[in-house]
Parts: structure tokens; C-alpha cells; sequence
């Protein structure tokens, strides 16, 4: 029971000191990513692109800027908080694509038939399949230690306060983790219910994580900007506080 309440009130400090647009962008990311994943941009036989991609690379730079200022821990919790959210929201999407009635695409379908099929595939794609969900959770959980662990370790080596230790700090614990994070779902998912070979599991993983890299890349300049911001201003301060405090303690 003192653990547990240790933990709830870790929560409460943290979810008053990490600024809550931050919170939520990296809560809709897990949302939104999750739910645009089912959309291809493109495929061949080794290559695919969803959606999904398009939105990742916020969830990550937001970790990024947490684990900066507030720890490898803070930005876990975080990471954590959002796949509940997540898994909240895919239960209600659920319930809501099994209830009766029609969607709006059915009344602007040609015919009554095509209507049902538009609407029966609208409910298809919001319902999703457990082991798509199961799948993303462990691959976001697994990959959020992966990024924590990583970002953290390399910040106390190379992190000078400039935007460079931003960077190597930001990019390459980001480029593995979301390598793991592409793989742990690919090998999951992908190769056991849709019958991918290892070969375009091991390629899809590579190339997809170098699409989220760059994309990480070209707005890691605000990442940086954000959390130098955060400590200028002493952002959270309540929250290392008690860090600290804890760390003394033990």
C-alpha cells in the first residue's frame, strides 16, 4: 500500500509539473497514430507506410523533452498514462462501432447496399482487432524503456547544453527505440495474423523507423527550444524536487 501511494502521488506531482499541451500532445500522438496506423500511404512487397508514421515521431519528441528536464522515470510514466489512455479509447470505439445504426458515409453512398459495406467497414476500422491493440501497447511499452534508458545515458555523456547534445541525445536513442518499437509490433502483429515473412518484418522495421527519424529530426530544433525553455523558467521544479528528495532517502 506505501508503494502504491508513492506511486499515485508521483503521478499527481509529475502530471502538475510536466506542462499539460505537452501531456496532451503526446497522449492524442499515441491516439491518433494507433488509430491512422490501419491507413496505408504506401506498400510494396518490403516496404510499408501508414499513417501512423506521419504521427510517432511526436510521441517520441515529447519523451524526449520530458526525460531531458524531469528524468528517464517522468518520461516513462508518461509513456505509460498514455497507453492507458490509449486502450481507454479503443474499448469506447469499440462499444460505439457495435451499436446499432448507420454512419454518416452511408447516406451518401449510391445505394442502400453500398452504404451497408461503407458503413460495416467505418465500424471495422474504429472497432480494430485486440491484437493489433495488444501488440502497439507492448511495442510503445518496450520502446519507451528502449528511449528513457537510452536518452538518459547518453545525455550524462554528450549533453553540453547545446542543441548538438540535444541532438545525439534526442536522435539516436529515438532511431533505436523506434527501430524496437516498429519491430517488437511488426514480429507481433504483422508476421503472426498477416503472415509477413522475417525478411520484410527486418526491412519494414528499418525503413520505417528512418521515416519517423527524419521527420523526428526536422522538428528536434522545438524539442530543444521547449525543454532549455523549462529550465530557464524552472518549469517542474516541484516534481525533481521530490526526486531528489526520494533519491536521499534510499
Amino acid at each position: 500500500m506505501q508503494t502504491i501511494r508513492r506511486i499515485r502521488e508521483d503521478y499527481r506531482t509529475l502530471l502538475r509539473s510536466v506542462p499539460s499541451m505537452v501531456t496532451v500532445a503526446f497522449i492524442l500522438s499515441v491516439v491518433f497514430m494507433n488509430l491512422m496506423a490501419s491507413k496505408e500511404l504506401y506498400r510494396s512487397e518490403y516496404f510499408c507506410l501508414n499513417c501512423g508514421l506521419a504521427l510517432s515521431w511526436i510521441s517520441f519528441l515529447c519523451m524526449d523533452c520530458i526525460c531531458k528536464r524531469f528524468g528517464p522515470k517522468a518520461a516513462t510514466k508518461i509513456s505509460i498514462l498514455a497507453i492507458g489512455v490509449n486502450v481507454i479509447c479503443v474499448v469506447i470505439l469499440k462499444l460505439f462501432s457495435m451499436a446499432p445504426g448507420n454512419w454518416a458515409a452511408y447516406y451518401s453512398a449510391p445505394d442502400a447496399a453500398t452504404g451497408a459495406l461503407v458503413s460495416s467497414g467505418v465500424d471495422s476500422t474504429f472497432g480494430g482487432a485486440w491484437y493489433v491493440v495488444v501488440g502497439s501497447a507492448v511495442a510503445m511499452f518496450l520502446s519507451t524503456l528502449v528511449n528513457s534508458s537510452l536518452n538518459h545515458f547518453i545525455g550524462k555523456k554528450t549533453d553540453n547544453g547545446h542543441y548538438s547534445g540535444f541532438a545525439k541525445r534526442s536522435l539516436i536513442s529515438t532511431g533505436i527505440a523506434q527501430w524496437v518499437d516498429n519491430f517488437v509490433f511488426s514480429a507481433m502483429v504483422s508476421h503472426v495474423f498477416f503472415g509477413w515473412n522475417w525478411t520484410q518484418v527486418l526491412i519494414c522495421s528499418t525503413t520505417s523507423m528512418a521515416v519517423e527519424l527524419i521527420l523526428e529530426a526536422v522538428f528536434s530544433p522545438v524539442g530543444y527550444r521547449v525543454s532549455t525553455r523549462w529550465e530557464k523558467e524552472k518549469i517542474g521544479q516541484e516534481y525533481i524536487n521530490r526526486m531528489e528528495k526520494l533519491a536521499a532517502q534510499a
